[in-house]
C-alpha cells in the first residue's frame, strides 16, 4: 500500500521506528510482511501500533486489531474471537469445513475441536477474503498476553502474510516469555527516546519544573515515555516546585508499578534479597552485594531475574546492571520498611570489610547506608555523613556523590544529630551547598529550619543568605553588606580551611566579579590579608587580574600558568572557578579549555550547576574573542536554558549580553537591542553593574555596524568616558571602539586622549588582545602623518592573528585610510584580507563595508555566501578586455564575432558587479585563478 504523510508522524524521536512501519506497510523488504516490535512497559509500542494503524487507514486499509490481557489468556482464541468477529459474515463466503472451523473461534455454541492446521487454514483464508481488494493491517498489541491457541494461529498468519494483500504487525514486552518468541518474525527494539526528545515530552506535558527536578525525572526515566508522563504526578506540589527535597528513589504510581515491577512477584526469596540489596547500593558490584547476602543467597540465584530481562550481570567485571533505573524504584517501594533497614544495615557491614579494591568509594557507600538504616540520633554517623559532604565540596574524594548528593547527606546528618548547634550547622551548611547546586527554592526553608544557637555557622548564614541574594534576587549590593558582616563575625585565623572561611570568601568572589563595582574587590582584599596566602592562592590570582591587571599582568599570568599546572586532575570548584575567571580576564583561558570543559562534564550530574553554567559562558567569552561565533552561541544558549531553569537570574543576565555582542558582531541589531533591553530593564534597578555594562558594549558594537557613530560614543562612553579608560571589566576591551566612534563623529582630540590614557594606565601589557587593541586606536586617531607606520605596527603585533575580529577591523580602517590617501594597491590588499576575514566570521556590517570600500578601490568581490564562477571562455574574454582590447580584436584572437564577444561581457559585467571595462581588472583579482 502506498503510505501518505499520515497521522501519527509527529511521536517524539520515533522517526526510525515510523520509517520502519511506513516499509512494512509499502510491502518493503526489510522488514517484509511481518514485524514485532519489542520494548520495555511504557516505551511506545502502542502508541506506534496507533500511528501505523491510522496510517494504514489513511492508505486506504482495513486494519483488524487486538490486545492481550492476562485475564484472557486462558481463554482459547479469545485475541483470535476480539480480531475477527465484527468480519464474521464473511466467514459466510468460504467452504462449509472452513466456516465450520472458524465456529469455535467465533464462540457458536456446539462448535466442534478441530485440528489446529485446518483451523489456521480456515482464518488464514478468512484473512484473504477480507483483503480483497483491499490490502489489510493484522495488529496485535501486548502479544505476551495473547492466548497461547490465538497466538499459535497469528504465527501462522504472520509466517504466511507475504502471499497475502496482508501486513502483521505485533508489539509485546521484552522479558516476558511467549509463544511469539519462537516464531522468528523480524523484530524491531523500541528503545528509549533520544535526550532531546524525552525532554520536549516532559516540558509539554509538565511545565516550568526547576531544573534540578527536571534532570532527576529525565534521569530516573531513562527516555521512557510513561515515565516521562506519570512520575511528575507521584511527586507532592513541594517536591515538584523544589523546595523540597526529591526522594533516594521517586515513587511509583500504580501504573508505573505495574510497569516495572513486572516478574518480581514470580521471583524467590533468595533473589528478591539480592535484588533490594543491589538497588539500595547503587554501584552494585557483586563483591558487595554477595558479601551483604551470604548465607540467604548467592549469584545463582539471580537467574531467574536475568531471565526476565531485569538485570544483565558482568561477573568478569564484578557489576549489576538494571534494565531500567525504575525496575530499582520499584523494587525498593515493594519492599517492607523493615527489609530495607535490614538491607542497609547489611550493606554496610559488608562494605566495613570490603577488600582494598574498594576502599575509595566504601566509605562514603557505608555512611549512607548506615544513616538510612538508623531509626534515631546518631552523632558517630551524623559525623560520618559531615565528612561525604565536606570532600564532596572541598576534594575529590566525594566527587562520586557530588554536591547535590551532600546537600542530602548533611540535611539527614541534622535529622541524625544529638545537639541543636551540630543540627543547626548541618542545615547551615546544606543551605549554602543548594545555593549552588540548583535547589534555591530549597534555601529559605533550610535556614528557617537551622534556626539560631549559639554555635550556628553565623558567617556561613550570610553567605548563603549572600548567595540567594545575588543568584535569585540579583541584589548584589545587599549581598555585599551581608558578606562583610559574614567577615566581621568570622574567625579567620591563618590557614583556616573550614566551610565557613572558604564558603564567605566564594559568595563574596561571585559579588564581586558580577557588582562591577570597587567596593566589593576592597573588601575581598582585606579579607585575604587575613588568610595564609597559600591557603588563598587562587582567589589571590583573581583579584590581581581584575583590580591590577597592568600592574601586574605578567607575574599573574606566570604565577597563573603554575597555579593551572599544580591543579589536581580533579579539582575542588573553590579552587578552580577563581583560576578560570582570571584567566578569562587575561585572554588566557584558551590554553585552558581541556580542563575547563573537564570540570563542566565532571559537576553536570549532580555536582555544582553554578558551575557549569559558569563554565560555559566562559567557554562561550573565549570562543567570542577567537572569532568562534557559532560555538560561543551554541554554548551560551545551552548555559542560557540552565541559568533560566535553575532560576540563576544573575548569571542568565550575564548570558543575554554575550548573546547580544554575538548579534551586535553579526549585524543583527534587533537581536541584540531585543536581548539588551530586556536585560537593561532588571539590571539597572538592583545595581548589577558588569550586566548593565556588558549590555552598553554590545549596543555600541550594534551602533558602530550600523555606522551610527552618535550612538555608539553615547554607548561605550556610559562604561569608560573618553580620556578615561579603566582597566574593569569589559573597559579593557572597548578602546578601540570608543576611539573608533570618536573619531568619526570628529571628537579627534577626545580618542587621542583615550589612547594616550590607555597606555599610561597599562593596558597593552595586560594581554595581547589589549595590546592589539589599544595599537589599533592609536592608529585610527593618528594624523595621517603617523598613520601608516602605526597600523603597520598594529597589525605586526605577536599573536594579533588569535584576535580575527579586532584584526579584521584594524585592517579595514587601515584599508580605508589607504584608499583616502589615494595608495590604490596597497588599499586593495588591506581590505582584501579585511573582506575575507570579516566575511568568514559571519560580520556581515563590516563585511559589507570592506565590499563597498574594495568596489571603490576598483575590485570587486561576491556577496556573502554568493559565489561567482566564469567558464573558461569567458574568463578568456574578461582578461583579454581588461588589456584593452576592443571586441572585434577579442573575437579576431578567440575565432569568434565582435557580436558573440559583446554578449559574453554583457552577461559577465552583472556576474561581476561592474558597469564599465574599466572595472574588469579589479574584479579579476579580486576572484583568484579557481573561480
Amino acid at each position: 500500500m502506498k503510505v501518505p504523510a499520515p497521522p501519527g508522524g509527529d511521536l517524539l524521536g520515533r522517526a526510525s521506528e515510523l520509517r520502519t512501519i511506513d516499509a512494512l506497510l509499502a510491502g518493503a523488504d526489510p522488514p517484509g510482511p511481518s514485524l514485532l516490535l519489542r520494548g520495555d512497559p511504557g516505551a511506545g509500542k502502542t502508541a506506534l501500533l496507533d500511528a501505523a494503524c491510522a496510517r494504514a487507514l489513511t492508505a486506504g486499509a482495513r486494519v483488524l486489531r487486538a490486545t492481550g490481557a492476562p485475564f484472557e489468556a486462558g481463554i482459547r482464541f479469545s485475541a483470535l474471537h476480539q480480531m475477527l468477529y465484527a468480519s464474521r459474515d464473511v466467514a459466510g463466503r468460504l467452504p462449509d469445513d472452513q466456516r465450520d472451523a472458524l465456529a469455535h473461534v467465533f464462540g457458536r455454541a456446539g462448535a466442534r475441536d478441530t485440528d489446529p492446521l485446518v483451523l489456521a487454514t480456515a482464518v488464514l483464508a478468512l484473512v484473504n477474503e477480507i483483503a480483497a481488494g483491499h490490502p489489510l493491517l493484522l495488529a496485535v498489541d501486548d502479544v505476551q498476553w495473547i492466548d497461547p491457541a490465538s497466538a499459535t494461529v497469528l504465527g501462522f498468519l504472520a509466517r504466511r502474510a507475504g502471499g497475502t494483500h496482508a501486513r502483521f504487525l505485533g508489539a509485546g514486552r521484552i522479558g516476558t516469555p511467549c509463544l511469539f518468541d519462537e516464531m522468528r518474525l523480524p523484530e524491531h527494539t523500541v528503545g528509549p527516546l533520544p535526550p532531546p526528545a524525552a525532554g520536549t515530552l516532559l516540558d509539554a506535558n509538565h511545565r516550568d519544573l526547576p531544573g534540578v527536578v527536571r534532570r532527576r525525572l529525565l534521569a530516573d526515566a531513562a527516555g521512557n515515555p510513561l515515565a516521562l508522563l506519570e512520575l511528575p504526578g507521584s511527586l507532592t506540589d513541594r517536591q515538584r516546585s523544589g523546595q523540597a527535597a526529591l526522594p533516594a528513589f521517586l515513587p511509583l504510581n500504580a501504573r508505573l508499578e505495574a510497569a516495572f515491577a513486572a516478574g518480581l512477584a514470580a521471583l524467590q526469596e533468595p533473589a528478591r534479597v539480592l535484588l533490594l540489596l543491589a538497588a539500595l547500593d547503587g554501584e552494585a558490584d557483586l563483591s558487595t552485594v554477595r558479601a551483604a547476602a551470604r548465607p540467604q543467597a548467592d549469584l545463582p540465584d539471580l537467574t531467574p531475574a536475568r531471565r526476565a530481562g531485569l538485570i544483565t550481570v558482568d561477573e568478569a567485571g564484578g557489576r549489576m546492571v538494571f534494565r531500567h533505573p525504575l525496575i530499582r524504584a520499584a523494587i525498593v517501594q515493594l519492599a517492607s520498611a523493615d527489609e530495607r533497614r535490614r538491607a542497609h544495615v547489611a550493606l554496610a557491614e559488608a562494605l566495613a570489610a570490603s577488600s582494598a579494591g574498594h576502599r575509595g568509594t566504601a566509605p562514603e557507600r557505608r555512611a549512607r547506608h548506615l544513616a538510612d538504616a538508623a531509626t534515631g540520633p546518631d552523632e558517630t554517623v551524623a559525623r560520618a555523613l559531615d565528612d561525604v559532604a565536606q570532600s564532596a565540596w572541598g576534594g575529590p574524594s566525594g566527587r562520586r556523590i557530588g554536591a547535590a548528593g551532600a546537600v542530602s547527606a548533611l540535611v539527614r546528618a541534622s535529622e541524625l544529630s544529638d545537639r541543636p548547634g551540630q543540627r543547626s550547622r548541618r542545615l547551615v551548611e546544606a543551605a549554602f551547598l543548594a545555593n549552588v547546586t540548583g535547589q534555591l527554592d530549597r534555601v529559605p526553608q533550610l535556614l528557617h529550619d537551622a534556626g539560631q544557637t549559639p554555635d550556628t555557622a553565623t558567617g556561613l548564614v550570610f553567605a548563603a543568605t549572600a548567595h540567594l541574594l545575588t543568584n535569585g534576587e540579583c541584589d548584589v549590593d545587599t549581598a555585599h553588606h551581608l558578606l562583610a558582616k559574614a567577615l566581621d563575625d568570622l574567625d579567620a585565623i591563618p590557614g583556616n580551611e573550614g566551610w565557613d572561611a572558604y564558603g564567605v570568601l566564594y559568595a563574596l568572589l561571585f559579588v564581586c566579579v558580577y557588582s562591577g563595582r570597587p567596593e566589593p574587590w576592597e573588601l575581598l582584599r582585606g579579607a585575604l590579608s587575613r588568610f595564609d596566602p597559600r591557603a588563598v592562592s587562587a582567589l589571590r590570582l583573581c583579584y590581581d587580574a581584575y583590580a591590577d591587571p597592568a600592574g601586574t599582568a605578567t607575574p599573574v599570568r606566570s604565577r597563573l600558568a603554575s597555579a593551572f599546572e599544580a591543579l589536581s586532575s580533579d579539582p575542588a570548584p573553590w579552587q578552580f572557578i577563581p583560576l578560570a575567571y582570571a584567566a578569562i580576564e587575561l585572554d588566557e583561558l584558551a590554553a585552558y579549555r581541556h580542563l575547563c570543559q573537564q570540570v563542566i562534564d565532571r559537576e553536570r550530574d549532580g555536582g555544582i550547576v553554578t558551575v557549569v553554567i559558569t563554565g560555559l559562558l566562559m567557554l562561550s567569552v573565549d570562543s567570542i574573542a577567537h572569532g568562534q561565533w557559532d560555538e560561543a552561541e551554541q554554548l551560551a544558549t545551552e548555559a542560557l536554558d540552565m541559568a533560566r531553569a535553575d532560576g540563576y537570574h544573575l548569571l542568565e543576565g550575564q548570558i543575554r549580553c554575550r548573546l547580544a555582542l554575538i548579534a551586535a558582531s553579526r549585524g543583527d541589531g534587533s537581536q541584540a537591542r531585543v536581548l539588551t533591553d530586556e536585560v537593561t530593564r532588571w539590571a539597572t534597578p538592583r545595581g548589577v553593574g558588569l550586566t548593565q555594562a556588558l549590555a552598553w558594549q554590545a549596543c555600541g558594537l550594534a551602533a558602530l555596524g550600523r555606522r551610527d557613530y552618535e550612538d555608539a560614543y553615547l554607548q561605550t562612553t556610559r562604561i569608560d568616558p573618553a580620556g578615561r579608560p579603566s582597566l574593569g571589566i569589559p573597559g579593557r576591551w572597548l578602546v578601540l571602539d570608543v576611539v573608533d566612534a570618536a573619531v568619526h563623529i570628529g571628537h579627534v582630540g577626545e580618542a587621542r586622549m583615550h589612547v594616550t590614557a590607555a597606555r599610561q594606565a597599562g593596558l597593552p601589557s595586560v594581554s595581547s588582545r589589549t595590546a592589539l587593541l589599544t595599537a589599533g586606536a592609536a592608529a585610527l586617531a593618528a594624523p595621517d602623518t603617523d598613520a601608516d607606520q602605526l597600523y603597520s605596527t598594529a597589525l605586526a603585533l605577536p599573536d594579533a592573528d588569535q584576535w580575527p575580529f579586532e584584526q579584521a577591523r584594524i585592517r579595514l580602517a587601515y584599508g580605508e585610510w589607504l584608499r583616502r590617501t589615494r595608495d590604490t594597491t596597497a588599499a586593495r590588499l588591506q581590505l582584501r584580507e579585511a573582506f575575507e576575514s570579516l566575511n568568514r566570521l559571519g560580520a556581515k556590517p563590516w563585511a559589507d563595508r570592506a565590499r563597498n570600500e574594495l568596489r571603490a578601490a576598483g575590485v570587486v568581490t561576491a556577496r556573502a555566501g554568493a559565489v561567482v564562477a566564469l567558464t573558461p571562455q569567458e574568463r578568456q574574454i574578461a582578461t583579454l578586455a581588461a588589456t584593452g582590447l576592443t571586441n572585434k580584436q577579442i573575437g579576431e584572437r578567440l575565432f569568434l564575432s565582435h557580436r558573440t564577444v559583446g554578449a559574453h561581457l554583457h552577461r559577465l559585467f552583472p556576474k561581476l558587479g561592474i558597469t564599465s571595462r574599466a572595472a574588469l581588472a579589479g574584479a579579476l583579482e579580486a576572484l583568484g585563478p579557481d573561480d
